[in-house]
């Protein structure tokens, strides 16, 4: 896919999470081909450096469980030190697990909510600071169409999911007085590595997806990437608040 270039994005200060792999992965190769600053951060290490190693010296890696909100807030106070403030924030980190109803315990549903929701409040917390010291700034959220099919075995990361839609709501309102834009983003089937490998193993499982979509195209990273580079750009800098189906028409 031919990228659109925005050169509104070029030197800016992107942070991303999970960006070591996946559509996390493809998120950073984009925004570090609009020759921005992309740091991310991950608990894969080897995966992170051997990305920024292709990529090259305008990508940084940082290890930070966002599990853990200490790290978060001492990652991003860090990443601030040492590239200056942030002014696009991609929280895509996220953890799609199966579990049945009866297998859900209270740390199972603690642990969900905290890498699929909890981990974007505060993370987005922790870079308006420094967004309002440039008087702007972009934040967008991962949601999931996960959230509107009610799949069996995924209501703990469903919840998550639906939650981040008020999240997103909720942070628009409060910053938008700084004029740092919310949006969120749902994606539908992507077929990362990962997604092939536990959930769609045949071609005949990704075809079946694919046939549930109004477009009859197997989804990519890229696909997301190029939404998000819109939504972080200043083309969409009347654009908060919003939510973003990015599913090929998924029925």
């Amino acid at each position: 896919m031919q990228q659109t270039t925005y050169p509104c994005l070029k030197g800016l200060n992107v942070l991303i999470t999970g960006g070591a792999t996946g559509i996390g992965a493809d998120l950073v190769t984009a925004f570090a081909g609009q020759h921005c600053k992309v740091i991310f951060i991950d608990v894969q290490d080897d995966e992170g450096d051997a990305l920024c190693n292709k990529l090259g010296s305008n990508t940084h890696y940082q290890h930070c469980d966002l599990n853990d909100v200490k790290q978060i807030k001492n990652s991003v106070a860090q990443i601030v030190d040492l590239h200056g403030p942030i002014s696009v924030l991609i929280n895509n980190a996220a953890n799609d697990d199966r579990c049945s109803i009866e297998s859900i315990d209270e740390d199972y549903w603690d642990w969900s909510q905290g890498i699929n929701a909890k981990a974007q409040f505060f993370m987005a917390q922790a870079v308006w600071p420094s967004m309002r010291s440039l008087g702007k700034g972009s934040i967008i959220n991962f949601s999931s169409i996960a959230w509107r099919l009610g799949n069996p075995e995924l209501t703990a990361y469903a919840t998550a999911k639906a939650g981040l839609l008020g999240l997103t709501q909720s942070l628009a309102r409060e910053f938008g007085q700084h004029n740092i834009r919310v949006n969120a983003l749902e994606p539908g089937a992507v077929m990362t590595h990962k997604q092939r490998k536990l959930w769609y193993p045949e071609e005949e499982d990704v075809q079946r997806m694919v046939a549930r979509q109004m477009l009859n195209k197997v989804i990519s990273g890229d696909d997301i990437a190029q939404v998000a580079l819109f939504l972080a750009s200043d083309d969409s800098s009347a654009i908060t608040g919003q939510s973003w189906q990015v599913d090929a028409g998924f029925r």
